[in-house]
């Protein structure tokens, strides 16, 4: 309709999704996971723990505990998502006000854009990798392997351009595949090793060297990274969620879904790279590499394949998606869900990402960890406004208009920024200052509650909107879009 149209806050992208229009369920969620997390980070997650120091059983039960942890605000986020169908940077104008939601908004979508820069770069390895096998004289070539970058970079833009029901299919179908490629490189492999039992003995010798190393150092800040893992999708889950048919299908699909799928995955590439130490003479934690170690140049070809596959389904998923939408809502009249994807992927090639993966210690302790104490305290904002200050009760059409329940001053929430401003302080303060270092090892924890109670501390007494607020009636969103019942 016109009135919308002339909106500074709307546009079709942003829009609630009736509730007639919602087909995601259970198997969805589950294969939104599966598909995101079987990729290459996943595979070589265990392998930055072991270089730390921990064993192999000691990285997957953290692994396992960290993704356990994150479940919690990816289901409470997930929830008015699926309740309203409004997507992230709209859900946290509720919290943040109308024009203050640009401040998360873009936070959350700088770091996706280094992640995209890092799954692009990834891609554009196993796209080299290929080259290899099949026309080894191209590959020789000194431009080649920033060739196949850009050739994998321009395919994930391909894919945002079609579109987030394109997304959906792209995982609905892939995501079984890439989960058994990555179950028959685990018997091709462990077989050619001699056998499961043989592996993981070999597995139990991974470690940082001779010295002794104390797991409780290495513990909370690994646990911390782990966690700051998916921190992104933590906060931007709405995205997703607001396609829900019911709260149980995300609830339960998330639940099904992101735990189990991490941890089978990281095991999958403990395994693997034990047995490559058997085969080859070397551990490799690069399943690329490995994979062009394979004197077969079919299976070889269907393993990259797979790895593609699976680094095109995160990479979309998780880190375009949501800076789309984040990048729209700076200004939803130019900026669309397709343009906000282009700028997505300009961004990722300037944060330069193969300097970003090259350490496993700086992208554990740096990478992980820092931008968890940027988006920790986010996340408790939003959990804290959600659930204790408003009661799961939002008016869905205040969020796009100006002047309205969530305008507080002039757009701005000031009680919400002090509170982000000083949960950031706080989780990252242990960087200049060395003796609360802790602080820094627990950041995503850190900022997580200092600004979800300091937020609800500045928020007592203060008006907010509970319920419908009467607006005149050229503004009502078209279309029933609230999903009632099911705790909703």
């Amino acid at each position: 309709m016109p009135q919308q149209q002339a909106n500074s806050l709307y546009n079709e992208d942003l829009a609630p999704i009736p509730f007639t229009e919602r087909s995601w369920g259970v198997y969805n969620y589950v294969s939104l996971w599966v598909a995101m997390s079987v990729c290459i980070p996943t595979y070589m997650l265990a392998s930055g723990l072991i270089a730390n120091g921990m064993s192999w059983k000691q990285a997957l039960g953290t692994i396992f505990l960290g993704n356990l942890i994150v479940l919690v605000p990816m289901i409470l986020n997930a929830h008015a998502g699926a309740k309203y169908g409004i997507p992230f940077p709209v859900y946290v104008r509720a919290s943040f006000g109308v024009r203050g939601a640009n401040i998360p908004a873009v936070l959350r979508a700088l770091v996706a854009c280094g992640w995209f820069g890092i799954q692009c770069w990834i891609g554009g390895q196993a796209i080299y990798s290929m080259l290899r096998v099949i026309a080894p004289a191209i590959a020789s070539a000194p431009s080649a392997v920033w060739i196949c970058f850009f050739a994998f970079w321009a395919i994930n833009m391909a894919v945002i351009w079609r579109g987030i029901e394109v997304i959906r299919w792209l995982q609905v179908v892939s995501a079984p595949f890439m989960l058994i490629v990555g179950l028959l490189l685990l018997f091709w492999m462990t077989g050619k090793a001699g056998g499961l039992s043989a592996t993981l003995a070999n597995a139990a010798t991974f470690h940082a060297g001779e010295t002794k190393v104390d797991f409780w150092k290495i513990f909370v800040p690994s646990l911390t990274a782990i966690v700051g893992f998916w921190a992104t999708v933590a906060l931007n889950i709405p995205d997703f969620t607001r396609y829900a048919k019911s709260q149980r299908a995300q609830m339960v699909g998330q639940a099904i879904g992101l735990p189990p799928a991490m941890t089978l995955y990281s095991f999958i590439g403990i395994a693997v790279t034990s047995a490559s130490s058997l085969v080859f003479g070397v551990a490799l934690w690069d399943p690329v590499v490995l994979l062009g170690r394979f004197n077969q140049p079919v299976v070889a070809c269907i393993g990259l394949v797979a790895l593609l596959l699976a680094t095109l389904n995160t990479n979309v998923a998780a880190n375009v998606v949501s800076p789309s939408n984040d990048f729209s809502n700076l200004n939803p009249r130019w900026i669309s869900f397709r343009t906000g994807g282009l700028i997505t992927g300009v961004l990722g090639i300037l944060c330069m990402p193969w300097k970003l993966a090259a350490d496993p210690a700086r992208y554990i302790n740096g990478w992980l960890v820092g931008y968890s104490g940027l988006l920790g305290p986010i996340a408790g904002i939003m959990i804290a406004d959600y659930f204790v200050v408003r009661g799961r009760e939002l008016d869905p059409d205040g969020l796009y208009l100006r002047g309205g329940p969530y305008e507080y001053s002039d757009g701005f929430n000031v009680r919400a920024i002090i509170a982000l401003i000083m949960g950031i302080v706080v989780a990252l303060v242990g960087i200049v200052v060395p003796p609360l270092r802790w602080l820094y090892d627990y950041a995503w924890f850190v900022g997580f509650i200092v600004s979800g109670l300091l937020y609800c501390l500045l928020m007592m007494g203060a008006t907010t909107a509970k319920g419908s607020t009467p607006l005149l009636v050229e503004h009502r969103l078209p279309g029933a879009h609230v999903l009632e019942g099911e705790g909703a």
